[in-house]
């Protein structure tokens, strides 16, 4: 069972808002046409219109309630209505708006369909989107090569555990020598996690004393090297360091 979140939905909605407005500016400074390498293959371009579509798909599920998935084919139809440049950014912020607004007037007890643990699906959906429009704002600063990216360490915690204890036990098979044990390690946090890789999959505790991999930094560094969004180099890594490896080519999460 994934340990209770301890943020609110007021501070998943005030990060998805702030966010969201700092993803724009960012695009409009750095321009559509910017390779994004975090997200192989994909300009600022591609990035706001991925984005743009995933904030409707969410807002579709929580402002009607759905009890099913959207369909496939549904959702490929929402995902290409983006418009063309000129417009994109100003349809990026509406559909961020029209967001905001559903998780905003959505009631505590809100039922719909959600794919990973959470105590309510209004916690689930205002989570989600919090920490996907986070780790694409840092895609565009990162790609911008400006100041270090940087998150409130509460917010980058609770980022590393929807990943640890919602994504990544949705790994069911690794192909492994032996059983890795990860530990890591926020050094402005008192809080560490204990990741153990084994052939059944990925589990994941708060709290570890021993590990054969201890990785080590600030929470926001933490959760931008476990989104695969920062190298090795960026924190302390001791002991077998091709346990972290492992993780980053067995743990890739994508958007639905």
């Amino acid at each position: 069972m994934s340990p209770a979140a301890t943020l609110t939905v007021e501070d998943w909605i005030g990060s998805l808002q702030r966010e969201s407005t700092a993803l724009l500016q960012a695009a409009d400074e750095s321009g559509l046409a910017l390779p994004v390498p975090t997200c192989p293959g994909w300009t600022v371009r591609e990035l706001i219109q991925h984005l743009g579509g995933v904030h409707r798909w969410a807002r579709a599920h929580v402002a009607e309630q759905r009890a099913e998935a959207m369909s496939k084919d549904e959702a490929a139809v929402l995902m290409a209505s983006h418009p063309d440049d000129q417009e994109l950014l100003p349809w990026f912020a509406a559909g961020a708006e029209v967001l905001i607004r559903a998780l905003t007037t959505s009631p505590a007890e809100l039922r719909c369909w959600t794919f990973l643990p959470a105590r309510s699906p209004l916690e689930f959906w205002a989570r989600r989107q919090a920490h996907e429009t986070e780790i694409h704002r840092a895609d565009v600063d990162l790609a911008r090569g400006g100041p270090e990216v940087d998150f409130d360490k509460a917010l980058a915690a609770d980022g590393i555990e929807e990943l640890l204890f919602g994504f990544a036990p949705r790994v069911r098979h690794l192909e492994l020598p032996r059983e890795i044990r990860l530990g890591f390690s926020a050094n402005d946090l008192p809080q560490s996690w204990g990741v153990r890789l084994a052939a059944a999959g990925v589990q994941a505790e708060r709290g570890v004393d021993a590990a054969d991999c201890w990785v080590r930094g600030r929470a926001c560094d933490l959760y931008l090297l476990l989104w695969n969004r920062l190298p090795a180099s960026a924190v302390r890594v001791s002991g077998a360091r091709d346990a972290l490896e492992l993780w980053q080519r067995s743990v890739q999460v994508t958007w639905s």
